[in-house]
C-alpha cells in the first residue's frame, strides 16, 4: 500500500490540491530561531496554558515515523534522542539534500509545540514527494511497517504517523501485524485521517486501522476542516488549519491538515502519559475521546469525539477509566463454531463448474442482444436518415 505524505501546495488564487493521505499547504513565514515553532490559534483550542502548568511531556518518548527530518533546525537542535534508518531508501536521498525532510521536520516541531519535554525518536518511512509510489522492501515488509517495529524496540510510548494513502483493498498485513505488536506492547498509535474530505473522501491508511487513533482536522471555532476525511473511524480531531511549523530549511511556515493535527495530537498523548505512564492505549484513547470538546449531536463521523481538550484529558489521567483488554480464556463448551466439511483450511472448496457454465451463459446471451440490438438501431437510424 502507499504510505506517504501529500503535500497541498498553494498556488495564486487557486484553490489547495488535496491528495490522499496527511496533506500540507506550505506559505512561507519569515525565518525565527526560536525553541518552539510559533503557537497559534491552537495553543488556546487545545487549551495547552493549562496543560504545561501541570506537564510538558517528561520521560515520555514519542516516535515520529514520517520523511526525515533536518535535526538542526532550531525548534529540533538538541531535542531528538534518536534518528533511526531509513528504511525508505529506494528513491537514494541523504539527509540535507533537496526533497529530504521537508514534512517530517515539521510534523516534529509539531509534537514539541505541545510536549516540549517529551523524547523524540525518529525514522523515515516515506518521501516528500506528490508522486504515488507502492514500496515495500525485499523481504515484502512496508517501510512503514518497519518503522513501526523500531519505534516499540526503541522504547516509545506514542507513535505518531502525519502519513497515510490507499483503498481497503490496499490493506497491508505488514502494518496490521506491527500496529498490532506496538499496543500489545502498550504503545497509542495515531494517525492522520487524510485530505480527501472536500473531494473523493478516500479512505486512508493506517488510519483506518482498529488500533490506531483515527485525528481529523478542525478549523477556528472546532469545527470540521474541509479537506479532513470523514469516515466513522474517526476517533477525534485536533486543529489543522494556518498551522505555523518548521521549514527544514530553518524557519518556519503555515500549514493545513490533518497531519498537524495529528502531530499536535500525538503531543497530547504525550502530557497524558507523563501524568500517568501507566496508562494503556485503550485508556489513552477513552481519555481523549471523553475529555474532548463534543460536537453538537454527539459523536460523529466528521471530527469523531470532538476537538482534544488537553487540560481536560491531563486531569482526566489521575483517574482513568478501568478498561480490560487483557486476553480471556475461551469457557465454552464446543470445539468449533461449524461442523468439519473435510476442506482444508488453507484451501478453497472445488468450484461448482455446472452453474459457472450457466453463469457464463447467461452473461453471453445477455451480451449478445445487446450487441445485436445495437446494430438493428444503428441501421434504423441509417435507414430514417437515407428516407
Amino acid at each position: 500500500m502507499s504510505t506517504r505524505s501529500i503535500r497541498n501546495t498553494a498556488v495564486s488564487g487557486a484553490a489547495l490540491t488535496v491528495l490522499i493521505g496527511a496533506a500540507l499547504s506550505w506559505s512561507a513565514v519569515p525565518a525565527a530561531a526560536a525553541e518552539n515553532a510559533p503557537a497559534g490559534w491552537e495553543s488556546a483550542a487545545l487549551g495547552l496554558p493549562a496543560a504545561h502548568r501541570v506537564t510538558q511531556g517528561e520521560g515520555v518518548t514519542v516516535a515520529v515515523l514520517d520523511s526525515g527530518i533536518n535535526p538542526d533546525h532550531p525548534a529540533l537542535k538538541g531535542r531528538v534522542t534518536k534518528i533511526g534508518p531509513d528504511f525508505y531508501n529506494s528513491d537514494g536521498l541523504k539527509s540535507g539534500d533537496a526533497g529530504y525532510g521537508e514534512h517530517g521536520t515539521a510534523m516534529v516541531s509539531d509534537v514539541l509545540k505541545v510536549a516540549p519535554k517529551a523524547k523524540i525518536i525518529t525514522a523515515r518511512v516515506i518521501n516528500d514527494s506528490d508522486e504515488v509510489k507502492f514500496e515495500r522492501l525485499k523481504d515484502g515488509v512496508t517501510p512503514l511497517a518497519k518503522g513501526i517495529d523500531f519505534a516499540v524496540e526503541n522504547d516509545a510510548d506514542v507513535i505518531s504517523l502525519s502519513l497515510g494513502g490507499g483503498l481497503f483493498g490496499d490493506l497491508d498485513g505488514t502494518e496490521v501485524s506491527a500496529i498490532a505488536r506496538a499496543v500489545q506492547k502498550g504503545v497509542t498509535v495515531l494517525a492522520s485521517a487524510g485530505n480527501s474530505g472536500d473531494e473523493l473522501n478516500d479512505g486512508n491508511f493506517p488510519a483506518g486501522y482498529a488500533e490506531v487513533i483515527s485525528v481529523a482536522a478542525t478549523k477556528p471555532g472546532g469545527q470540521r476542516a474541509d479537506f479532513s476525511t470523514v469516515r466513522t473511524h474517526n476517533t477525534i480531531a485536533a486543529p489543522g488549519v494556518g498551522i505555523t511549523s518548521a521549514d527544514k530549511d530553518g524557519g518556519y511556515q503555515q500549514i493545513n491538515g490533518t497531519s498537524p493535527a495529528a502531530a499536535l495530537a500525538a503531543g497530547v498523548t504525550a502530557l497524558i502519559l507523563a501524568k500517568n505512564p501507566d496508562l494503556t492505549p485503550a485508556q489513552t484513547r477513552a481519555i481523549l475521546m471523553r475529555t474532548a470538546d463534543r460536537p453538537a449531536g454527539g459523536h460523529n463521523a466528521f471530527v469523531g469525539a470532538g476537538q482534544i481538550n488537553a487540560a481536560a484529558a491531563v486531569r482526566a489521567a489521575a483517574n482513568p477509566p478501568k478498561i480490560d483488554t487483557a486476553p480471556k480464556p475461551y469457557k465454552g463448551s464446543a470445539k468449533h463454531f461449524a461442523s468439519p466439511t473435510g476442506t482444508s483450511r488453507i484451501s478453497h472448496p472445488p468450484m461448482e463448474t455446472e452453474m459457472l457454465a450457466i453463469g457464463l451463459g447467461a452473461v453471453g446471451g445477455g451480451l449478445l442482444l445487446v450487441v445485436c440490438g445495437l446494430l438493428l438501431f444503428r441501421k434504423s437510424r441509417r435507414q430514417r436518415a437515407a428516407a
